[in-house]
């Protein structure tokens, strides 16, 4: 989703209208969502009329997440967010779980109180999440994270799950 462009007017933020482009418009109503991590705002256009909605959240300022290889790349939740997606593919109830927690891990991964976060730290965090919702979307995320070569691999991270044969 395109977050529009915003500017400050007495005080305020105005936000270009995704139809028109203009931008003067109203806040017709705000609220917190999220428990409390987003405001939600909902607009209208002075120009046209037309609605619309926007979220303003914490941006982390600086966030790096240092990888396998010591390179060090910016923290991406999009990133982190398609790969539960993939792990979670054609599985009913671990979509539905995913989407509520996975605003709550951004908000406890230690990215959001460091600079810098140690190696794989999310991907573990992801790990214990899925482990709890469903025992198939955790092995297809760990075959990615752990970099599965073999089917014995599988059959090991299964047994460890206590798997039954």
């Amino acid at each position: 989703m395109l977050k529009p462009a915003a500017t400050i007017r007495s005080g305020y933020a105005c936000m270009r209208c995704p139809k028109c482009g203009c931008q003067n418009d109203r806040v017709i109503d705000s609220r917190a969502s999220r428990e409390g991590a987003t405001i939600r705002r909902r607009r209208e256009c002075i120009a046209c009329g037309f609605r619309f909605t926007t979220y303003e959240e914490v941006e982390q300022a600086g966030l790096m997440v240092l990888k396998r290889d010591d390179r060090r790349e910016e923290f991406s939740k999009e990133k982190l967010m398609s790969g539960i997606k993939k792990a979670c593919q054609k599985r009913r109830s671990a979509r539905r779980s995913s989407k509520t927690w996975s605003s709550a891990l951004s908000m406890k991964s230690p990215t959001s109180t460091s600079a810098k976060s140690p190696p794989n730290s999310s991907a573990k965090l992801v790990m214990e999440g899925l482990r709890a919702i469903d025992e198939v979307a955790y092995v297809r995320f760990a075959s990615v994270y752990r970099r599965f070569q073999e089917a014995t691999d599988f059959v090991h991270e299964v047994k460890k799950l206590g798997g039954k044969p």
